[in-house]
């Protein structure tokens, strides 16, 4: 039987803007912006689903929530939505927002990023991930990626974590849910080392959404709201990396007919 919070976790959103914004918040993709009393832009997201991002910022929970976003939370006075006809479209908004707002609380996509590389390689049964300026020649790689390398890197390895041990996300290394990630990890894979190597080659080069369909396999039906939001939030920076690369592919092979 769980047991109730002695004092439960602080609400500071909830509290300054009510219940109501976040149950008339809007299920579309768009762009929301956050902002002080003074009307400064303190962070700028992007979402598939606004309403369903927003939910991830209610609860103040110091053990789930990056310290810097528990600050954010306290200064947010109000929040504006910019819609956008679908994701991609969002992501491509949100970009141009960060540039040239340059939001406090924002990290990613600010400024520009040196290049790195996503690197594994497998040895015996153990799977090393890992993000790198400078890759070693025995390794596989794919880059070099500015701004969106950590990112991915660390949802690839919290995914293919989760996906491994078939662990809860409350069990992960300390910092994993706040982000704080070595710049290697090892994964103990025993007999899936084969199925995951061969995941990582088809999401780099071929057909990335059957590596994310095996993924969402292995996940089955997670019971705990916390747990689906993480899993779908790092799910969906593989979407969007994805989604990106095809469509630059189909715009190059669309000007090489021109």
């Amino acid at each position: 039987m769980a047991q109730a919070l002695l004092f439960p976790d602080p609400r500071p959103l909830d509290q300054r803007l009510g219940a109501a914004f976040f149950r008339q918040a809007p299920r579309r993709p768009g762009v929301y912006l956050m902002k002080d009393a003074a009307d400064n832009v303190l962070y700028v997201g992007k979402a598939r689903d606004l309403k369903q991002r927003l939910n991830n910022y209610r609860v103040a929970n110091p053990d789930r929530m990056p310290s810097r976003h528990l600050r954010m939370v306290r200064e947010v006075a109000r929040i504006e939505f910019e819609f956008c006809p679908n994701e991609a479209a969002a992501l491509r908004h949100e970009s141009k927002l960060l540039r040239s707002l340059k939001p406090r609380f924002n990290r990613a996509g600010v400024w520009p990023g040196k290049p790195r590389f996503i690197v594994w390689r497998m040895s015996d049964d153990e799977l090393e991930l890992g993000i790198t300026e400078v890759p070693e020649p025995h390794r596989r790689r794919f880059g070099p990626l500015s701004g969106s390398a950590r990112p991915l890197y660390h949802a690839l390895a919290r995914l293919l974590w989760l996906a491994t041990y078939l662990k809860s996300v409350a069990e992960f290394p300390s910092g994993w849910a706040q982000g704080r990630l070595p710049d290697t990890v090892t994964l103990k894979c025993g007999a899936q080392g084969g199925d995951i190597l061969a995941g990582l080659e088809n999401y780099f080069w071929e057909t990335p959404e059957s590596f994310l369909a095996s993924l969402a396999n292995r996940f089955g039906d997670r019971l705990h709201p916390f747990e689906q939001t993480v899993i779908a939030s790092d799910m969906e920076t593989l979407q969007i990396f994805a989604q990106r690369r095809g469509d630059k592919r189909r715009e190059r092979n669309q000007m090489a007919l021109l």
